[in-house]
């Protein structure tokens, strides 16, 4: 228990690494815009390439295909749905009081989003590293490894526009580790008050809601904030990039 409890952690911890990474030097219009497209890139191909296909599979060696489809779908759009939501509950005015502009105001507001996002994202996950870790050392500490791996961009994508907006790298850096930190605690909440309740057809129903929340918000917000930081290719860069890079990823770490 303590073992697998760790490596939660440890990848967990990995997105403070990505916020640190992040604020080093004060970005770019541009390097901001490259990283939100960076960040809908990912999220959007984890979502369809990678949580989407698993739920469903497993849920198609339970139903038939049009029951499936039926299920994966109303699960996808309750996600998406609950992600508009959140983004409506998230103020537009949650700035420093000071700022007033509205570029700055944007970019709070998504990084927020993003952050919580990145929280619901990361609750599954660190259930199931912390599930494989007690089952199975071996296959626990390769998940561990894959999961630190990509916390590492997802803490710099939500360090960095926060930093630029409000230049406070401390604020910055505590959003991220906030955001990883939902990894160890999501998975011993649900160790010791859930465990019997999360079963795999739980579990897969969780992702396929995350994957419908990670999806509008990378439509929704990611995009079009980016886009409005650079009027230019920049974004649509940094969505190819994230799509690419994550594809190799979960290649190489299947």
């Amino acid at each position: 228990m303590y073992g697998a409890l760790l490596l939660t952690t440890t990848a967990g911890l990995f997105t403070a690494l990505g916020g640190i990474l992040a604020v080093i030097k004060k970005p770019t219009q541009k390097a901001i815009a490259f990283s939100m497209g960076f960040a809908a890139g990912i999220m959007v191909t984890i979502s369809l390439g990678d949580m989407l296909p698993k739920a469903a599979e497993y849920y198609q060696s339970a139903f038939s295909k049009s029951m499936t489809v039926l299920v994966v779908a109303s699960l996808l759009f309750m996600g998406m749905a609950i992600a508009g939501l959140l983004e409506r509950c998230v103020p537009e005015q949650l700035a420093i009081a000071q700022m007033q502009q509205t570029q700055n105001q944007n970019l709070v507001h998504s990084a927020v989003v993003m952050a919580v996002a990145l929280v619901l994202h990361n609750l599954p996950e660190g259930i199931v590293t912390l599930f494989a870790g007690i089952s199975n050392p071996d296959m626990g500490v390769r998940l561990a490894i894959a999961v630190a791996l990509h916390n590492i961009p997802e803490g710099m994508i939500v360090a960095a526009p926060l930093y630029y907006a409000t230049n406070r790298r401390k604020k910055a850096v505590m959003l991220a580790l906030f955001s990883g930190l939902s990894e160890p605690v999501g998975a011993v909440l649900a160790f010791l008050f859930v465990g019997k309740f999360l079963t795999p057809g739980f579990l897969n129903g969780l992702m396929v809601l995350v994957s419908g929340v990670m999806l509008w918000i990378s439509v929704a917000e990611l995009i079009p904030t980016a886009y409005n930081m650079d009027k230019s290719k920049t974004t649509i860069v940094g969505v190819g990039t994230g799509v690419l890079l994550l594809l190799l990823g979960i290649k190489l770490l299947s």
